[in-house]
């Protein structure tokens, strides 16, 4: 054990062929990454965690895995979420790590993988090179998971920037949010295509993608586009296989890395100061903000 650890929280999943090839994957990615640092695992879902603890399985929740850290001496850990968005779970994970903030010389929480203009445009490059060999009769359509957060336009956002780049026969959609299913079906209708590709926008692929996406229900989507005349495929493959994905989040664990510490009040001088904000509006960003300091 060093004095330097990566934390990789994840929601999480109880189906171990996925957990594999996604979790799995990521934190093997940030392990070869950074190797002078010890790589945890920590899921949020009390559900999942319990799931796996009745087969037998114990994985640590967020305080555990940062008590357990601190029990071995560990000083310097970047928080590293598998998180898609910064929403609910995000924000969760902030707080629940606010409260270690003064028990470790240097705790830095990373970011989601869409957080960013850059993030966007990796993640369509992975999405875009995984599809490569998709006819000009198919669609591709992904499946989010959706969420009454404001972080929800993050799915319209990538819609925007992935018809902005003239990838026409993608769409995004969600499961609990909007674009709804009858949006997406509506959407690929109009364009022509004749086969639809379904995969999930998640991180795994587990329950949402096995049963609400490529279920044989009369709900599933895969059931809502082969009624609707589609030849449809489904690929049961979560974001975490993507090397494009796994790349993004070392660089976002990177980043916290290299980040300077936080300043207190206290410390910083009356004055302005032009400062970065990023926003989850998908109707507007914030180009220039500037903070005003005065004691």
């Amino acid at each position: 054990m060093t004095e330097r650890a990566v934390l990789a929280v994840s929601f999480g999943t109880s189906h171990r062929d996925t957990l594999e090839k996604n979790i799995a994957a990521i934190e093997a990615e940030l392990a070869a990454a950074f190797p002078e640092r010890t790589v945890r695992r920590a899921f949020t879902s009390g559900m999942i965690l319990r799931k796996l603890a009745g087969e037998g399985t114990h994985i640590d929740n967020v305080p555990q895995a940062l008590e357990r850290l601190l029990a071995e001496g560990c000083t310097d850990v970047v928080v590293q979420p598998t998180h898609v968005m910064n929403g609910y779970e995000y924000d969760d994970l902030v707080e629940e790590v606010s409260h270690y903030a003064d028990q470790f010389t240097r705790l830095q929480i990373g970011k989601p993988l869409l957080s960013q203009d850059a993030d966007y445009d990796a993640l369509i490059q992975a999405l875009t090179q995984d599809h490569a060999d998709a006819g000009d009769d198919t669609a591709l359509v992904f499946m989010g998971h959706g969420t009454e957060h404001p972080a929800n336009s993050t799915y319209t956002t990538l819609q925007e920037k992935l018809t902005q780049a003239g990838y026409d026969n993608y769409f995004i959609g969600t499961v609990e949010a909007e674009p709804s299913l009858e949006d997406v079906l509506a959407k690929v209708q109009a364009s022509g295509a004749k086969k639809v590709i379904l995969q999930p926008l998640m991180i795994v692929a587990g329950d949402h993608a096995n049963n609400d996406m490529a279920g044989d229900e009369e709900d599933s989507w895969k059931t809502a586009f082969t009624n609707a005349g589609f030849e449809v495929t489904c690929v049961l493959k979560g974001l975490g296989e993507l090397p494009g994905v796994q790349q993004l989040f070392c660089d976002h664990a990177k980043a916290a890395m290299e980040a300077p510490d936080p300043l207190t009040a206290d410390q910083i001088r009356d004055g302005s100061y032009e400062i970065d904000v990023l926003s989850s509006s998908s109707m507007f960003r914030v180009v220039r903000c500037q903070l005003t300091v005065s004691q």
